[in-house]
């Protein structure tokens, strides 16, 4: 397939259409003086159920309508929420949380230990089948639970020891654990609405939640509405009302925002240059690395030799002067900014170790190479990227790489049930150390869709995480980056994202990270929106 580029004319008449939607469904129906903030997301949340969720989109929702255990500062420190504090033991190997006992729920429960225990242990168990569930795997007997070597629930190494009491007791000092209880898959959850309302106890009528918003409204593909929470223990938030669209053009939600219907936007990459000026853009470096994956299990790619020739073939150096938004090249996996960074690491563009490696896999010049198709989820950047790196491997390999996009559902179940030979993806940071980018190609990663598995990376990474001496831990992620990057190769990493935004001068108090969390219940207006 042949990309073509998009314009945005051609966009034009849906963008209007939308705009009338959106003006149609946004009449307030409170009073005048309520303060609305507009949003859009790119698409619909594949689910709410926080044990389940994945992506970065349902994450944006369930940050503002959930809380866990810790919350990040402005610094990316973990700090207290549902937990007032925690203590280690003296071995490190058990952590106690002690609850707030003014954190409540939606419906007024109070927030319990047994919430934490209940979810946590439906994380883990085998019929929930999580892609996340490893990310608990460091406390006691999770991972055997997890995988059906024990069937008692109760050997698992978190329990509730009071309403306000959680205890966690781990296989090894683990010194991030804090920030782990910030993501989303380890917030509580009511075991009873589970229980009574079943796949569709996330439904607006039926859900039960402890943030600082509720959710009082979900048009599925079209809109959610989320309403400021008054009983949340900081207090009600500044902003009454948080209306979401979906909007999947980027160039779409841009005509939305110049028109006024939107407060805050991503900026699509060809409108940067243009906005690069304005006092209302806002771009900041994140903690998200941007690959192509193989399923290493497909001929060709199941030739290491055909792998490392396609890495190779990459001048990486030019995505940022496509893109404009501030894009850093990258070989290695860990993301600059975050420890464990090491820019030597990586297979380097190197066209003619490229010719010469797909040669020795016995395709000279590109000569009798199979016919191989790309995947990519539906969007301006990623179509960008795909139509760069079709190039590329045309160019300096002389195959010809067909190109398909996917809307988004579609193409994570399709990498759930039978990955493609290539496919895009990318990681953002769920907390900000190198093991949440490094594990998340072990063996029992459930979002290690590459179907690569190798021991001594695996050995590398549970090594790395209980390591304390800076120098042993570097070491020890640089033997496993050369592993992943260099010599394996199932994945090419390309380069580390900006976030580009675009955010009415009205609007206090929004801060974006390095991580991209969007904490609405931080954000004032200093007018009210239509």
């Amino acid at each position: 397939m042949k990309l073509k580029n998009t314009v945005f004319s051609f966009w034009l008449p849906v963008a209007i259409l939308l705009l009338t939607l959106i003006l149609m469904g946004c009449s307030p129906s409170s009073p005048t003086d309520e303060s609305v903030f507009r949003m859009s997301i790119k698409n619909e949340p594949p689910t709410l159920d926080w044990n389940l969720a994945t992506d970065s989109v349902s994450f944006t929702i369930l940050t503002n309508i959930m809380e866990g255990l810790t919350q990040y500062d402005s610094k990316l420190n973990a700090q207290p929420a549902i937990a007032k504090k925690w203590e280690y033991s003296e071995d490190g190997r058990t952590i106690t949380f002690f609850l707030r006992n003014d954190a409540t729920w939606s419906d007024g429960k109070p927030v319990t230990a047994a919430d934490f225990e209940y979810s946590w242990k439906r994380l883990l168990a085998p019929e929930t089948a999580s892609q996340y569930a490893y990310f608990l795997f460091d406390i006691e007997n999770a991972a055997e639970y997890n995988s059906g070597k024990i069937t008692d629930p109760n050997q698992v190494g978190v329990r509730a020891l009071a309403p306000d009491v959680l205890e966690v007791r781990l296989k090894k000092p683990v010194v991030y654990f804090p920030s782990i209880t910030t993501f989303m898959v380890t917030f509580p959850m009511r075991k009873d609405v589970v229980l009574k309302h079943g796949d569709s106890w996330t439904e607006p009528e039926n859900i039960v939640t402890n943030g600082p918003y509720t959710l009082e409204e979900w048009q599925h593909e079209y809109k959610m509405v989320l309403q400021a929470n008054p009983s949340h223990y900081e207090g009600k938030p500044e902003v009454d009302t948080i209306r979401i669209f979906v909007v999947q053009e980027p160039t779409t939600a841009l005509t939305l925002y110049e028109t006024g219907e939107l407060d805050y936007i991503e900026l699509p990459p060809v409108a940067i240059p243009h906005y690069k000026s304005s006092s209302e853009y806002r771009n900041k470096p994140q903690l998200r690395g941007y690959y192509y994956g193989f399923n290493v299990q497909k001929p060709p790619f199941d030739n290491m030799l055909v792998r490392q020739a396609f890495a190779h073939a990459i001048d990486r150096s030019r995505i940022p002067k496509f893109l404009k938004g501030g894009e850093l090249p990258a070989s290695s996996w860990i993301p600059k900014g975050m420890f464990g960074y090491n820019e030597d690491i990586g297979s380097k563009f190197n066209p003619e170790k490229a010719r010469a490696l797909l040669a020795e896999a016995g395709y000279p010049n590109g000569k009798g190479f199979p016919q191989v198709t790309a995947v990519f989820n539906t969007g301006d950047l990623n179509h960008f990227i795909g139509e760069f790196i079709q190039a590329q491997w045309k160019e300096h390999l002389n195959v010809q790489i067909d190109f398909e996009s996917q809307e988004w559902k579609v193409f994570l179940s399709r990498l759930d049930l039978d990955p493609p030979q290539i496919f895009r993806l990318g990681w953002g940071a769920d907390f900000p150390d190198p093991d949440n980018f490094m594990n998340l190609f072990i063996k029992t990663s459930g979002n290690n869709r590459l179907r690569w598995s190798h021991p001594r990376y695996d050995e590398l990474i549970a090594l790395g995480s209980a390591l304390k001496k800076p120098g042993e831990r570097q070491a020890v992620y640089d033997e496993a980056q050369i592993l992943l990057t260099e010599k394996e190769v199932p994945m090419i990493p390309l380069f580390v994202s900006a976030q580009n935004l675009l955010v009415k001068p009205y609007v206090r108090g929004l801060e974006n990270n390095a991580m991209e969390l969007l904490y609405l219940k931080r954000i004032r207006l200093e007018k009210p929106t239509k």
